[in-house]
């Protein structure tokens, strides 16, 4: 036995399983073998990826922009996967009276409290609580803000998607009247 044989039996398994698959992908493209085809073994290659890892510390802390918050305000980005996948998240420390200015986000965001105390709130709601364990969910295009609680500060993971290469849209800052409410 060739020691080829096996990945040219791989291979051979492989060319026909494309090829039978786009046969039943043209359904969905009309007639058009070859489109579905080539759609097909660009979804495969894209997932022939090797596993990745990124080795904590790897990727350096940031101050969060002062256009973006008031406070301390601590980012260390987590993920920002490239095309077709369009996530990030980023683990985001406020310190005690830090939070975002007004945002929203194209595709909503979550949030995941990993520590301490924060605040939350949409436009037109109440300011709410939120601890350890809580996952918070803002829709598409809803004015909202986050933060620390003023005497304890609060980490969160945040998980956005990106819509024509942007993930947020950064509106006014929170005053002091608006955070104490």
């Amino acid at each position: 036995m060739d020691r080829h044989e096996p990945q040219s039996i791989s291979r051979k398994l492989t060319r026909r399983f494309l090829l039978a698959a786009s046969g039943n992908m043209a359904l969905l493209f009309g007639s058009c073998p070859a489109l579905a085809q080539r759609l097909l073994v660009t979804n495969v290659t894209e997932r022939r990826a090797t596993m990745e890892i990124k080795r904590n510390g790897s990727r350096p802390s940031g101050k969060g922009p002062e256009a973006y918050f008031t406070g301390t305000v601590r980012v260390d980005p987590m993920f920002q996967a490239g095309d077709p996948v369009r996530v990030s998240g980023g683990h985001v420390t406020f310190e005690p009276g830090a939070r975002s200015a007004w945002h929203t986000h194209p595709l909503g965001q979550t949030l995941i409290v990993t520590s301490g105390l924060g605040w939350a709130q949409s436009e037109g709601g109440p300011i709410e609580e939120i601890r350890p364990g809580d996952v918070i969910w803002f829709p598409p295009g809803e004015k909202h803000w986050h933060g620390a609680a003023p005497t304890t500060a609060m980490t969160h993971i945040a998980v956005t998607e990106f819509l024509n290469g942007k993930n947020a849209d950064w509106l006014e800052m929170v005053s002091d009247e608006q955070y104490r409410k």
